[in-house]
């Protein structure tokens, strides 16, 4: 993967290779960071790059920050000028990742969240695929649990909690699978190792509660959104089964890095045929033409660079 070229680092844009900080630092020790994900597309006809729905990615950004106590003299739409501005300096004409991470910048030992200096660096890179086959993704159910709302909240990005992730996401793929669905404590589907889940059941398409220790995915809401207006299917918010996704008719994933992956095998039980159902083969083409502003209808998602 190719490094970012610049960073945003202690209020100025400087090279990536200058943004540094120290081995003691507060966020490296006890994961007391939150970090967002955004995606920019490349729109070749165009010639254009695409930010998607920034301004709901860092709203969602400063919740997470409001979790940990870290207090940054931003809003939402500074915090897009900025992200505008250190691109341009970029100047990608390739799809990319945007990361920005807030974190407690002091480099002293002891665990807490106040009294600590809070800081802000945004960069960008290029990025492709997350999974390498996002219509034939397969899948097990982790071993892992979700880390619950009360231990810490999965609605927010907190670096620490990536820690479960991992746990998960490497167990998968060691064990020959792409990723895993995680259960609730209760013993519900709750996400992937970090992406939400999205069943089609009865003609209906599906998905956990925000309150089933779910991040409150800004792709999420988008194929929400595209699956009532535009397929006019019935979206239903709701606790599923593990033993649901086995009967099910498709399944899919959804998040800024997996985008709209179609999963069509669970613990080597074929989900429906075993290959992409409609209602994935469809929301991804919609998603794709959204996000790279080839759909005028929601042009009001897309900032361009």
């Amino acid at each position: 993967m190719a490094l970012p070229k610049n960073a945003y680092f202690q209020g100025k844009i400087v090279p990536y290779s200058d943004a540094k900080v120290g081995v003691g630092t507060h966020a490296l020790h006890y994961g007391t960071a939150v970090f967002g994900g955004l995606r920019g597309y490349w729109n070749e006809e165009q010639k254009k790059l695409f930010v998607f729905r920034p301004m709901d990615h860092y709203r969602r950004f400063l919740q997470s920050c409001r979790l940990l106590c870290i207090d940054l003299p931003h809003t939402p739409e500074s915090l897009t000028q900025l992200t505008l501005d250190l691109l341009r300096v970029d100047g990608y004409q390739e799809d990319i990742y945007i990361r920005p991470l807030a974190y407690k910048a002091d480099e002293q030992i002891g665990v807490r969240l106040h009294d600590l200096k809070d800081e802000l660096t945004v960069f960008a890179l290029p990025f492709g695929l997350y999974l390498k086959n996002p219509t034939a993704v397969h899948v097990t159910i982790s071993s892992w649990r979700r880390v619950d709302d009360n231990t810490i909240p999965a609605r927010g990005k907190v670096a620490g909690a990536y820690a479960n992730s991992s746990l998960i996401k490497t167990d998968a793929h060691r064990a020959g699978f792409d990723d895993a669905l995680v259960l609730t404590n209760e013993g519900h589907i709750s996400e992937g190792s970090a992406m939400n889940v999205f069943m089609v059941r009865d003609g209906m398409l599906i998905t956990p509660p925000v309150t089933d220790n779910i991040l409150e995915g800004i792709t999420r809401r988008t194929v929400m959104e595209l699956a009532r207006v535009e397929l006019g299917l019935t979206v239903v918010e709701r606790p599923i089964d593990r033993t649901e996704v086995y009967i099910c008719d498709e399944l899919l994933l959804t998040g800024t890095a997996v985008q709209v992956a179609a999963v069509t095998k669970v613990d080597h039980r074929p989900v429906g045929n075993g290959v992409m159902g409609p209602v994935g083969e469809k929301l991804r083409q919609l998603f794709d033409d959204v996000v790279r502003g080839r759909n005028a209808k929601y042009a009001h998602w897309n900032v361009e660079v």
